[in-house]
């Protein structure tokens, strides 16, 4: 199937063509044609399928053929959970708009910067808004942008935005806007807690939302090669120098557990004379985004980060992703090794594994269906493997309970996130 079929004006299908978007996937196929004629969509697909193409190519489409302008109301808003993803959202609507005859005012809010600037930005209104919720909040307390005319709501990354804790500002963006409203829903995982947000969602709706599954597929699944290398904690910086040198990889993103070992684990490769450079969500937005335009560039090698990373993040040809520490939730995983591999590209995910470690591991690969091989690196063989018994059926992943540290973590990725 060509893009032409989907019946996209011809200024998208121009700006499609220059990204060298060859053929829709398969959630691009599925949604796009139910998104022009006005369904409600709660759509799920695999990380890296395509889904923000899949919602920004036919709101534009819509947008062209119903004009809307009303000053400081909003037409479309679109909801994400970080910074980071409405910066990407807000670059892959600026891209796919560039040939558009009638320009569209974009505004892109998120939090950790000056509110003025964007209060700023907005005084002559906005057509589409991509906001992280604390941040819109705060600008609709001031009146910078009412909501009072959105006909079109995305939520993207719908999990994560539950995830950090953003349910209230969710039912408070809710309640102000227009009942009668398109609303799109996008997720690459669908946990139980998104049943309560889509039972919200569908309120008093007339027609039922259509929902749409793409299951991943032998062709359609990331070529990803997965690899479990075995290693004494004490030894992983080493191991981790070791194959960024010996595999000569050009960029590597690694991930950690904590702030500290974040900034831990770059220093080290720092000093092995290893362009490296933390990534969390204790930075100012100033230093993320200029870690992030680094990384792209190739001017810094290995970005160390914690799970802020793991979502909204589009580096293209990005070769390997590391597990330096192993994610807490089988999702997680997911979504961490989903940075390689992206539009077509193939890569490598490694995962370190200790005695520490290795029964949550085998709950991630319980979730996913898989049994990797455990490696043993020359000269880095652990020096204490023992057997360890099978999980018990039905157990957890590690920390799926939050303590007291889960809190504090999810306190600090709130506060960063808006």
């Amino acid at each position: 199937m060509a893009f032409s079929s989907l019946h996209l004006d011809d200024a998208l299908l121009r700006a499609v063509a220059q990204r060298a978007y060859l053929t829709p996937t398969a959630i691009q196929q599925a949604v796009i044609p139910l998104i022009l004629q006005g369904s409600d969509v709660i759509a799920s697909a695999q990380t890296g399928s395509g889904k923000t193409a899949a919602f920004c190519l036919p709101i534009l489409h819509n947008f062209l053929k119903n004009p809307v302008s009303t000053p400081k109301k909003a037409s479309v808003l679109i909801l994400v959970p970080t910074r980071e993803l409405a910066t990407q959202v807000g670059e892959t609507m600026r891209s796919l708009a560039q040939y558009l005859a009638r320009p569209i005012k974009l505004a892109v809010l998120f939090g950790g910067v000056s509110l003025n600037p964007q209060m700023l930005h907005l005084r002559g209104g906005a057509d589409i808004v991509i906001a992280t919720p604390g941040r819109l909040l705060d600008l609709v307390s001031k009146n910078a942008v009412s909501l009072a005319a959105v006909t079109t709501l995305v939520l993207d990354e719908a999990d994560r935005l539950l995830e950090l804790g953003f349910a209230d500002e969710l039912a408070q963006l809710l309640a102000l806007l227009p009942s009668q409203r398109q609303q799109l829903l996008f997720s690459a995982t669908f946990p139980a807690a998104l049943d309560v947000l889509t039972e919200r969602l569908t309120e008093g709706r007339t027609t039922a939302p259509v929902r749409v599954e793409v299951a991943a597929t032998a062709t359609g699944k990331p070529d990803i090669v997965q690899r479990a290398i075995v290693v004494d904690t004490a030894n992983r910086t080493q191991l981790l120098r070791h194959l960024i040198e010996t595999q000569k990889w050009d960029r590597v993103l690694v991930f950690a557990a904590s702030r500290y070992t974040a900034e831990l684990v770059a220093v080290k490769l720092r000093k092995a004379r290893i362009a490296a450079e933390p990534f969390h969500g204790e930075l100012s937005q100033g230093k993320r985004t200029q870690v992030l335009a680094d990384f792209k560039a190739s001017r810094v090698k290995v970005v160390v980060a914690t799970d802020v990373a793991a979502r909204g993040l589009d580096i293209s040809q990005l070769p390997a992703v590391i597990n330096y520490d192993l994610p807490r939730s089988s999702d997680d995983y997911t979504h961490r090794i989903g940075r390689t591999a992206r539009a077509g590209a193939s890569g490598i995910a490694i995962s370190f594994i200790s005695t520490g470690n290795e029964a949550h591991f085998r709950l991630i690969e319980n979730r996913h269906g898989i049994t990797l091989e455990r490696e043993h690196i020359a000269g880095f063989e652990p020096a204490d493997t023992p057997a360890l018994p099978e999980p018990a059926a039905g157990g957890g992943i590690k920390g799926k309970k939050p303590n007291k540290k889960d809190k504090l973590r999810a306190l600090a990725a709130l506060k960063s996130a808006d």
